[in-house]
């Protein structure tokens, strides 16, 4: 793709802002259909980015193809330390302005795809969202920063190319990141900000099952937690996004601990005089793209900017924020409960918490390892997947004797057998160190050998047998049903 010169690409600043009216008469503000909004999302999502792991590379065409139309002023802030373009998007002239940056953490990706989905929404006309799009573009100037940590996002890692985490930069600004990210606040002078995460997968609503799908917090400025007018806002404008996702995700949305960050941007942004409002998106059933979430981050997002426009969060009551259950930390992938084991002549009973972890490939994509996370009694915790074990004992695993030449030799009612029969792991001649392989069987290049009973921080590999016989297997922490037959769809990646 040839690049427009930095020079093309001009930041119109607006200097004529004023101050958040809170005392709006509401009367003529404009509601939209929360089935609208959803309709909206179908219509104008990105298509090209389909996953997590995009790249800088990805979505700087989906910027630069903006650059020659009018409707979004493109500006290329400056670069990150491995001289990659961050870049700054504006719509709007209005006198309410709005920043919202995405991707501090490299891996933290899913509002950066609603983003997208946002500019395909601002850029649609003729259609029944035209009086939403006029309000924004003639209420609000809203600038987007849709990567802020590109190289980060290269190898998919939290940190930038120095190791630093921009979220704790704000203060020293030691990376240039964070210095074009300070550098853009002072311009466009923000009257709200918002600050867009993932947090892990594993928060819970406290004592439910539930996975904290978003979780909210309007940071503190001081360590006193004071509540001024400017973070007030911001409770606000979170009370109005958690009515909005409760009928998407009852029970879903949890908050962050206020605990002050002298070195956080959302803190600093609070600080500043920006209401500003920290969206982290965390885990869904069934969802580990992240593509329901990151639908919910586009209407969330979307209806707080519409709110925004008219100041219509003015009529949400700030003490509801409180109302809002805060993070707890009791889930994992597999809970296991009940478990008959064995270690040292002493027979127990045991609850198991098992995560899969994700590890980089060095072909740019990614394997995950179980590792049994917790051992003991695990009855308050939950599972994405939860099965009572009672009447089980843990097995160990064996490893097929016979060396197998390819792994085209094995077929889903080969691995079956082999499960069946008590053998976890295949050895195959002259696997390649670097291969990962998508079967519920561990397949290796040399021999393994696989713990007796169950041992915190251990791979999970295992067995859940009834008198001898494995009724379950557990293969890098999948659980797998051996009285039913292999799904086509398995997903396992294994090393």
């Amino acid at each position: 793709m040839k690049y427009l010169p930095i020079a093309l690409l001009v930041l119109v600043v607006i200097t004529s802002c004023q101050k958040p009216n809170s005392n709006l008469n509401n009367k003529n503000t404009y509601r939209p259909d929360t089935a609208m909004l959803a309709s909206a999302f179908e219509t104008f999502k990105e298509t090209s980015l389909s996953h997590r792991r995009f790249k800088h590379v990805d979505i700087e065409p989906l910027i630069l193809k903006r650059a020659s139309e009018k409707l979004f002023e493109i500006t290329a802030l400056g670069h990150s330390v491995q001289k990659r373009t961050i870049y700054q998007l504006k719509y709007g002239s209005g006198d309410k302005c709005v920043m919202l940056w995405s991707q501090m953490h490299g891996n933290e990706s899913t509002a950066t795809m609603a983003l997208f989905d946002l500019f395909n929404f601002l850029e649609g006309k003729n259609d029944q969202y035209d009086t939403i799009r006029t309000l924004l573009k003639e209420k609000t100037s809203l600038y987007f920063l849709p990567m802020i940590n590109p190289d980060g996002a290269e190898i998919f890692n939290r940190r930038n190319a120095l190791d630093i985490d921009l979220n704790r930069d704000a203060r020293e600004t030691a990376s240039p990141e964070a210095r074009l990210l300070k550098k853009a606040a002072d311009t466009n002078k923000p009257h709200f900000g918002f600050n867009l995460h993932d947090q892990h997968i594993y928060y819970n609503v406290p004592g439910t099952g539930n996975p904290a799908t978003i979780s909210f917090l309007a940071p503190a400025y001081n360590h006193e937690k004071d509540i001024n007018e400017v973070r007030g806002r911001a409770m606000q404008l979170i009370v109005g996004m958690n009515k909005l996702l409760q009928q998407y995700i009852p029970d879903g949305v949890a908050k962050y601990d206020d605990t002050h960050e002298p070195r956080g941007f959302g803190d600093n942004f609070q600080k500043w005089g920006a209401s500003t409002v920290l969206i982290e998106s965390g885990g869904f059933k069934n969802d580990s793209e992240k593509q329901y979430i990151r639908k919910l981050n586009f209407l969330i997002i979307l209806n707080a900017l519409i709110e925004i426009a008219q100041e219509s969060y003015s009529q949400y009551d700030r003490d509801a924020y409180k109302d809002i259950p805060q993070n707890a930390t009791k889930l994992s992938d597999l809970l296991i409960k009940n478990i008959r084991a064995k270690r040292d002549s002493v027979s127990y009973t045991v609850d198991l918490a098992i995560k899969r972890d994700e590890f980089n490939a060095p072909d740019s994509t990614f394997y995950i390892r179980g590792r049994i996370d917790d051992v003991g009694d695990l009855k308050d915790s939950y599972g994405y997947e939860e099965l009572d074990a009672k009447g089980l004992s843990f097995m160990k695993g064996k490893r097929y004797p016979k060396a197998i030449n390819h792994p085209n030799e094995l077929t889903k009612e080969k691995v079956m057998t082999l499960l069946r029969e008590g053998y976890i792991a295949v050895q195959i001649r002259n696997a390649a160190a670097d291969k990962h392989y998508k079967w519920p069987l561990l397949i290796t290049s040399s021999g393994t050998v696989y713990g007796n009973s169950p041992s915190l921080g251990s791979q999970a590999n295992f067995f859940l047998a009834k008198g001898g016989k494995p009724v379950y297997a557990v293969v890098n922490g999948y659980l797998v049903d051996l009285s039913k037959e292999l799904k086509d769809d398995f997903k396992n990646y294994v090393q």
